[in-house]
């Protein structure tokens, strides 16, 4: 048997030194841009995609903003959302409840745009102009104007809600526009059973806060985060009882 093994070892080291050998001799007969075309890759080839300045991306999903008011929204209790509409922006109109997109999405790419009120007078952590962006209707990231306003760290803007605190505050002053760009992969299920955590990446005002972050579970003002099974399902935006609007808001499948 030790002879055997050693005869195998030793033809596979033949082996080896022939084909580096061989390669070495192709090497030397190819022109350099034979060899590149070796690592090339053509197909498939990557689907076109028109992103002009301004306007959403050809394949996105408009959901506030190009004349459509809130017709892709209804109340989180059911019927018409009751938001004010003015032009191409909504604005939460408090004590009317949440509202969630009539449509349903899986992994995403999420571009919106949201702007927190001037009239900060007596208002701070908290309840300093409160929202959140709700991906499955399960996973908030936290909406609030954090501009020099104090709160606990895992509930400010650009949190995963009383989970991940931000990277960064990149938060403009109150009455200003502020930009989310996100990018949520779904939790995987297989029955009753997590299989993958969802991972989501925040960008605000072209600033990283949240670096492909682990979601633990549902975000929960009290108590600790689980997962529950669960398919694609909408996107829920918050009444916390404040004016904070909303435009430009669109999605991209992934």
């Amino acid at each position: 048997m030790r002879h055997t093994y050693i005869l195998l070892v030793a033809g596979s080291i033949s082996l080896a030194t022939a084909s580096n050998l061989t390669m070495a001799a192709e090497q030397q007969t190819l022109e350099p841009w034979q060899l590149a075309e070796k690592t090339e890759v053509w197909d498939p080839e990557p689907p076109i995609v028109q992103a002009p300045a301004g306007p959403p991306p050809s394949d996105a999903i408009v959901l506030i903003g190009d004349g459509k008011a809130l017709s892709q929204w209804q109340a989180l209790k059911g019927g018409e959302p009751q938001w004010k509409v003015t032009g191409d922006t909504i604005t939460v109109k408090p004590e009317t409840g949440d509202i969630v997109s009539k449509q349903s999405f899986c992994d995403i790419q999420l571009h919106l745009e949201w702007k927190t009120p001037t009239d900060v007078a007596g208002k701070e952590s908290q309840q300093r102009n409160n929202s959140g962006v709700f991906l499955q209707q399960r996973y908030e990231i936290q909406i609030l104007d954090s501009y020099n306003n104090r709160t606990y760290a895992n509930g400010q803007t650009g949190s995963v809600y009383k989970q991940t605190i931000p990277l960064a505050n990149a938060m403009r002053p109150p009455g200003e526009w502020q930009v989310y760009d996100i990018i949520f992969q779904a939790p995987r299920f297989e029955g009753e059973r997590l299989t993958r955590p969802g991972f989501v990446t925040v960008i605000h005002n072209g600033v990283l806060l949240q670096n492909h972050t682990e979601i633990q579970g549902s975000t929960e003002w009290i108590g600790p985060p689980s997962y529950k099974t669960h398919g694609c399902a909408p996107l829920q935006l918050q009444d916390h009882g404040n004016l904070v609007s909303f435009r430009n808001m669109w999605v991209r499948q992934l």
